[in-house]
């Protein structure tokens, strides 16, 4: 009987121990817990207003949310200080034990940290944004979405291409916006009345719907040629329609230089193939 009177005894002392912490404690950690919850509904919905202000300001997308997320963010950090504050915790240590563990933390994760700095540069320097059309390290497509880690672009083939930012900061980048400039060569025989090839070519090229008004076609004398000339011919088309705007009007400029009664030369000499080679390759590019 003793040992359960102890047992009794102790069990009582802990539960008089327990309300006497809720009477004293409970409804400041009710309150600061709810405090908390309620902080961050508000802090997601103060982070979207900002980011939909900077956008009805006609700042660009990728910058206005990387704004409503930085808002976000500080106001959360604001939150945690003043729900640890309401329990009674001093976040001086807490700070302190966070930049040390954020040095280790940097050693450890430095490829993705690079990723992230990157990201930001990207953000706040703005060589391209969303909707454009970009090549960089011989990869074209697209710019769908801009992060911190990655930007993704879309192909042509609509596949999905993401490519860390450490590999794009620092590189050449090519951005022609939403249009992609087209490059054909058309080697024709020596006798070919040239003007009438030409006109042929203006009048075919007028005719594609899908062909930009904005720059303006080019077409002329690109090269020269043992037994003929060489035509050139630059367009600009948007990016997404880029491979059958080429084929359709490759079609409709042989169809229209038949029609004008212009030869087309088989194997043109004197025309630096590798030089043809590498400039089709730049278009696939």
């Amino acid at each position: 009987m003793n040992d359960l009177e102890i047992n009794l005894d102790t069990a009582g002392t802990i539960i008089d121990k327990v309300t006497e912490f809720a009477v004293a404690y409970g409804f400041q950690i009710l309150g600061s817990l709810i405090i908390f919850l309620i902080g961050l509904k508000l802090t997601s919905w103060a982070g979207a207003k900002t980011a939909q202000f900077a956008l009805n300001r006609n700042i660009d997308q990728t910058l206005s949310v990387f704004i409503g997320n930085v808002m976000r963010i500080l106001l959360l950090a604001m939150l945690v200080i003043i729900t640890l504050g309401n329990f009674g915790i001093s976040i001086a240590p807490l700070i302190a034990l966070a930049g040390a563990s954020a040095f280790g933390l940097t050693l450890a994760i430095q490829g993705p940290l690079s990723n992230y700095g990157a990201g930001l540069a990207i953000i706040l320097t703005r060589p391209f944004i969303v909707g454009d059309t970009i090549t960089v390290r011989r990869v074209s497509g697209v710019v769908e979405e801009i992060t911190l880690a990655a930007t993704v672009l879309t192909g042509e083939d609509r596949e999905k291409i993401t490519i860390p930012n450490k590999e794009i900061v620092g590189q050449i980048i090519v951005n022609s916006f939403d249009q992609r400039v087209v490059e054909t060569r058309i080697a024709v025989a020596a006798d070919t009345q040239i003007d009438a090839a030409v006109a042929s070519l203006r009048d075919m090229i007028a005719a594609q719907i899908n062909v930009c008004d904005e720059p303006q076609p080019q077409i002329g004398i690109h090269d020269f040629t043992y037994g003929g000339v060489v035509l050139g011919l630059r367009y600009w088309t948007p990016s997404q329609g880029y491979f059958q705007t080429r084929y359709a009007v490759n079609i409709a400029a042989l169809a229209a230089l038949r029609a004008a009664g212009c030869e087309l030369l088989d194997n043109p000499i004197g025309v630096d193939a590798a030089a043809l080679s590498a400039d089709h390759e730049n278009q696939l590019d």
